[in-house]
């Protein structure tokens, strides 16, 4: 193998350049992965952007982004081949969210909250390069029945798995998901295929993502603010209601960033309602709730944040194809096109909905 490698280095807001650099060196609990599809995330967008800075000690590149991705097992270190974890050959999937394994957080469970982490392709280089390493127990085994590109989508359907599990839905329950991106689409398909929901609304802008999310089961889409759709509606409340035969909703989950669509969410909540907070707002949001309505209505607030334990069981939804993946894989690139693909991304060329690059 060689010494060096292809790799898209971020150095500075819309400077990203395509160059040589050295294969990552493997330590004793690292595996080396010869990577073969990366997802890219919002996220990258926004660190291509400067919209947020990366999590190097700087905030600043050189850094190789890419954290969603998928690949073959090429080198393992001295501790996971002492215990037979991993082989050359191999087909894994990353967990970017790589923890101690020993601090108090992790021991409690709560490995999202290490406070000892690395993240490929966000604090150390990622995926957008030919090789990465991973920590051992940041790696998954990718069944065969799972190709590479459906594999890189993994990682964010585990969020979004956490997701669903915080939102606690009930069979026969009217759960509404608000944002049709990717995640919000996966969020469709997951309530009512593998969580027992009734009916499922989607709500959001776009309606080529509305319609994706009608594809994935949704039985309602409500585009809420381009009045030129056709599938406009000037007050979602009285939508929801309506749709549900007079109620509101039970079960809501915000996969969109935004506070305007949380104080939405707990609005159009019914009874004893739970409303989950997914989407990453802004760094110096805040949000309103009515709070007598709020405390009489017994509602609930939480909070779902990455994908603390949830790896198995968004591995067995895959493999039993209880979500589907590749549907929503609508744009490929090459490494070498990845910073075009971003900016394409960015500005909806063509109808994005989950853009990868292909290694």
């Amino acid at each position: 193998m060689s010494e060096q490698m292809n790799a898209q280095v971020f150095y500075e807001k819309e400077k990203m350049v395509f160059e040589k650099i050295p294969v990552p060196v493997v330590t004793d609990t690292d595996v080396l992965v010869r990577v073969k599809n990366v997802g890219i995330c919002g996220s990258d967008v926004s660190y291509y952007y400067g919209m947020s800075p990366v999590g190097t000690a700087s905030g600043k590149g050189p850094l190789v982004l890419g954290h969603e991705f998928t690949g073959e097992v090429v080198e393992v270190g001295s501790v996971p081949k002492a215990l037979g974890l991993f082989k050359p050959g191999d087909r894994v999937v990353v967990n970017p969210v790589q923890f101690c394994n020993a601090c108090p957080d992790c021991a409690a469970g709560n490995t999202h909250m290490c406070s000892h982490g690395s993240v490929p392709g966000v604090t150390v280089n990622g995926a957008f390069a030919e090789y990465s390493v991973s920590k051992y127990t940041g790696l998954f085994k990718l069944p065969d029945s799972v190709s590479y590109a459906a594999g890189a989508c993994i990682e964010p359907l585990a969020c979004a798995v956490n997701g669903m599990n915080r939102l606690d839905i009930k069979p026969g329950q009217f759960v509404a998901v608000f944002g049709p991106g990717p995640i919000g689409i996966w969020m469709v398909e997951l309530a009512k295929r593998a969580y027992g929901a009734g009916k499922v609304a989607l709500i959001g802008t776009r309606d080529f993502r509305l319609e994706a999310g009608k594809k994935a089961g949704a039985d309602f889409i409500f585009n809420d603010s381009e009045k030129g759709s056709k599938y406009y509606v000037p007050d979602v409340k009285e939508a929801i209601r309506k749709a549900s035969g007079g109620r509101l909703a039970d079960r809501l989950i915000t996969p969109a960033g935004p506070d305007a669509a949380l104080e939405t969410a707990v609005d159009c909540g019914g009874n004893c309602s739970i409303i989950v907070q997914f989407g990453l707002p802004d760094g110096d949001g805040t949000f309103k709730i009515p709070s007598l309505s709020f405390h009489t209505m017994d509602k609930q607030i939480r909070s779902a944040w990455l994908a603390p334990l949830v790896w198995p069981q968004t591995i067995r939804l895959v493999e039993e194809k209880l979500v589907s993946i590749e549907p929503l894989i609508t744009h490929t690139a090459s490494l070498k096109d990845t910073g075009k693909a971003i900016v394409d991304l960015r500005n909806r060329v063509g109808n994005p909905i989950k853009y990868e690059i292909v290694i």
